[in-house]
């Protein structure tokens, strides 16, 4: 490895030398062991030379040709070889060998949608005996290095491809490039043919996958695991070209490892599943983990008949019987993807099933606003690699709500038919309204066990949702299933190039889930979408403000390699910055800075130009990796006009991405665009420009904009417009100003209102002492969950609130029966308030909410408060052997 790359404890490394070789393609034949609490089996590589290394040379389909009859001799001669004779035999001897994956001559079982019905497809493997040579032969071999740790490797080989039967279909392309007479050469190419096949026949690639991954082994690799690698060469070979590119690796997971958390459901039955983890899947199976190495894969998991296979996938998988009390399930992805996307959970999941169909309404105003541009974009070829992508497939550009099921443990699965089932059609009917096609052919959506640490979690087809979302009514579910659904195109299909930059996911999808909200909703007027959203927007504003207080500023940065952006070492490495800083994991300041970038632009270009502008992004960069320049450039080339302004990628950069804390400035305060139409036509018509030059003289004196307010309406629009051109910088808005704003907001006004009635009823208890006073129940509004959040965050910043006070909070809005984010804040009330007969709310949310308590641990150690602090340990102690390993050590730092 590149001795320069010493990564800050804090920091991830991604080992992986991507520019060396490339993984396109991974084969996973894997057995679930439940008693040892280990996965274990094989994985096959199929690997392409990188970029910096391919020879660029041709030769012709006679030779090629000649050499596979040639080394069919060479083969029959080798020792310990097994050759294969037929179709039939690319399949081991183990029993769970049937193969049904749609190769030449079988059915095609996609659907009209590009939906791809399940094909069973268990792996057998050849073994030999195992072999972990690690003599040092010097530097000059080729090191392939793979992203591992906590992993047991046994052993690794090389694939002899070329035995599979049917396989010389490869060795006739002219394609074919350096040809000599070696064995190892025909492999590689027959694995270069393989991974480059075009996309409509991905179903005979998949095929010949499976049938090479099967095929006998033609010679152990020597190997060597470190703390964040596995590095792999063959004696003798010194360049990436004639290392092996199909290689097979024998191992299984520890216990202990990272990447996967062993725990029990809700019901008490045992599971497992990839939880996020921020060392991502380096501990579940050998990778390349930079994003670069976008790969597809196909698995084949085997467990007891009582468990459900769930993992990233095309197909909706059925599960086969291998044996009495054995199920083997396969699933498949031929879109490439960063090998951190890939999800597995195994558990004894029950579908959610309901006896009707939800309607989803198709009228007009809910209909996606396509204009003559949007088809176009969808005539024009796709910039990314070559796939099956659903954007060319007119019947999937059509779909407006894609199948779906929905999984949970036994005891919510009523809690799950009466939302989140209802949920789904309309949320991804929204989606699709806003953003188009839906880059995945279905969705598997699981509630998983207690000690997830998110809310949620979105990867490729599968998307995992906290118990916490489910309580209290369709708001938090809804929400949080919308931008879990944003992510589909923001983090999935369209990813980021350097991992720092997780704003683009993680803002793009907290921006559109309240567009997606919003319109799911279906029965909104406007002014109630834009009064929701101003309350939303005052919400986030209110927790960016804690955050950047409370936080290292070096984490409050969204680009932190700034100029260094996307750049990686010779071979490919590099490091996440405060990738391994169990904090980070809890922090909002991706979510929230970037959503506040993306609403003012929005507010900035107007919110129709805007959304029109995302679309046209989703399809020209769709199935790529991008990095923030590349939003911003598109962007604003779609409205040359900004630049008139002032605003510009740089500009961007150095108040909103490069720097720490909240954004010194919000560029303007009113839609530039809707204020500069008016403003020049009443100009026109009521001879105003030059008054307002004439006010520019002592409009500098200003120490605020508040004297435009005795101006008339007209006077102030055609002043705006004139500033805006004329003033450029000098008329921006401080974000912190920006949040005094929102509060004029008619939800926020009546919020305002219920506070100021809960502190005179504080203050009247007080001076009644311990005289029970009868209350007007009847004098308080109902308020949406949103503005109960609010109302008790106002209620937060008091001094002191009387237990009848909190009593009477508790019965008024039943906060206890409230969404979990509710229930949050009134937790925080409880502790601050040392409200003794709420505790037992409080080690409820502890060990039921573990995604959104953590910090709760810290509030009740900070009083100094004896029952407290018992109230911390009870609860820690219960939870921290199941707890996940991040949010377990955050705990445990603020408790001991």
């Amino acid at each position: 490895m590149e001795p320069q790359l010493d990564p800050m404890k804090d920091d991830l490394p991604l080992m992986a030398n991507t520019s060396h070789m490339l993984v396109k393609h991974y084969v996973l034949d894997l057995d679930v062991d439940f008693k040892s609490q280990v996965i274990e089996g094989f994985i096959v590589l199929f690997l392409e030379t990188g970029s910096r290394y391919r020879r660029a040379s041709s030769t012709g389909e006679e030779g090629c040709q000649s050499q596979f009859d040639e080394t069919c001799k060479i083969r029959a001669s080798e020792q310990g070889h097994v050759p294969v004779s037929n179709a039939s035999a690319c399949s081991s001897k183990m029993e769970y060998n049937d193969f049904a994956v749609c190769g030449k001559g079988e059915k095609d079982t996609s659907d009209k949608n590009g939906n791809h019905s399940n094909e069973e497809q268990a792996s057998g493997i050849s073994s030999s005996k195992n072999c972990c040579d690690i003599e040092n032969h010097g530097n000059e071999d080729f090191l392939l290095v793979l992203d591992c740790c906590d992993l047991s490797v046994l052993k690794v080989e090389e694939v002899d491809v070329a035995a599979v039967s049917g396989i010389e279909k490869f060795t006739r392309s002219a394609k074919l490039t350096d040809v000599s007479k070696e064995l190892a050469n025909l492999r590689n190419q027959i694995v270069h043919e393989l991974v480059t096949l075009p996309s409509d026949r991905w179903k005979e690639q998949l095929y010949y996958y499976t049938c090479c991954s099967q095929a006998p082994g033609c010679g152990e690799l020597l190997f060597a695991t470190g703390t964040w690698s596995l590095e792999i060469r063959k004696s003798g070979i010194r360049t990436p070209a004639d290392f092996p590119h199909a290689i097979r690796i024998q191992y299984k997971t520890k216990p202990e490892g990272r990447s996967v958390t062993w725990t029990t459901d809700q019901s008490g039955r045992p599971c497992v599943y990839t939880m996020g983890s921020p060392i991502n899947n380096r501990a579940l199976f050998p990778c390349q983990e930079p994003p670069i190495a976008l790969s597809t894969w196909q698995a084949s998991v085997r467990t007891a008949a009582s468990f459900v296979v769930l993992m990233s996938g095309e197909n909706s998988a059925e599960p086969v019987q291998l044996q009495e009390g054995i199920m083997s399930w396969y699933y498949y992805v031929t879109m490439p993807m960063p090998a951190s996307t890939f999800t597995i959970a195994v558990g004894c999941w029950q579908e959610v099933k309901q006896s009707f169909t939800p309607a989803v309404q198709t009228n007009n105003e809910f209909s996606l606003p396509c204009s003559q541009a949007d088809f176009r974009w969808h005539e024009e070829s796709c910039g990314h690699v070559e796939y099956p992508c659903r954007f060319q497939s007119p019947a999937a550009r059509l779909q407006r709500v894609i199948p779906y099921r929905v999984f949970a443990p036994w005891c919510l699965m009523k809690c799950c038919e009466e939302h989140l089932l209802q949920l789904i059609p309309q949320c991804l009917s929204a989606a699709y309204t806003t953003l188009g096609t839906h880059p995945f052919s279905r969705l598997d959506v699981l509630i998983v066990p207690s000690n997830f640490s998110s809310l949620g979690m979105a990867s490729p087809h599968i998307i995992f949702l906290s118990q916490s979302v489910l309580p209290g009514g369709r708001h938090l579910c809804g929400t949080r299933l919308c931008h879990e659904i944003a992510h589909a195109w923001f983090g999935l299909a369209i990813g980021a190039r350097d991992w720092t930059e997780e704003w683009i996911s993680e803002g793009f999808a907290t921006f559109l889930e309240d567009v997606f909200w919003a319109r799911a909703q279906q029965q909104l007027s406007h002014d109630e979408e834009k009064a929701q959203q101003e309350l939303k927007a005052l919400l986030r504003w209110r927790r960016l403000r804690d955050e950047v207080q409370n936080s290292e500023e070096e984490l409050q940065v969204l680009r932190p390699n700034k100029e260094s952006t996307g750049e990686v070492s010779e071979s490919g490495a590099s490091i996440v910055k405060h990738g391994l800083k169990a904090e980070k994991i809890f922090m909002q300041v991706h979510y929230l800075k970037g959503y506040f970038l993306l609403r003012s632009l929005a507010r900035r270009i107007g919110g129709a130009s805007y959304l029109a502008s995302l679309r046209k992004f989703v399809n020209k960069f769709h199935g790529q990796l991008v990095l923030s320049q590349d939003f911003l450039s598109m962007l604003l080339e779609d409205v040359p006009e900004q630049k008139e302004s002032g605003l510009t990628v740089e500009s961007i950069f150095t108040n909103w991405l490069d720097s720490s804390g909240i954004p010194k400035v919000l560029f303007l305060i009113e839609d530039p665009i809707d204020c500069r139409t008016a403003a020049s036509s009443i100009a026109q018509k009521l001879k105003l420009h030059s008054y307002c030059c004439k006010m520019l003289n002592w409009l500098p004196e200003m120490k605020d904009f508040s004297g435009i307010l005795l101006l008339s309406m007209s006077l102030k629009m055609s002043l705006a417009s004139f500033l805006q051109s004329t003033l450029k910088s000098q008329i921006r808005k401080p974000l912190l100003e920006e949040g005094e704003t929102w509060k004029e907001s008619r939800l926020v006004q009546q919020v305002s209102g219920e506070v100021t009635k809960w502190i005179r009823t504080n203050q009247r208890i007080r001076k009644s002492g311990k005289k029970k006073r009868r209350q007007d129940e009847g004098t308080f509004q109902k308020l949406l969950p949103d503005q109960l959040v609010l109302l008790l965050e106002y209620l937060l910043e008091e001094k002191t609130l009387c237990p009848r006070t909190l009593q009477g909070l508790e019965k008024t809005y039943q906060l206890r029966d409230q969404d979990a984010e509710v229930r949050h804040r009134w937790c925080e009330l409880v502790v601050k308030h040392k409200y003794v007969p709420a505790y037992g709310d409080v080690e409820k949310f502890l060990r039921e909410d573990q995604a959104m308590g953590v910090y709760l641990y810290g509030e009740l150690m900070v009083n100094e408060d004896a029952k407290q602090q018992e109230l911390a340990y009870k609860c820690f102690a219960a939870a921290r052997e199941q707890m996940d390993v991040s949010s377990a050590k955050v705990v445990a730092e603020m408790l001991f």
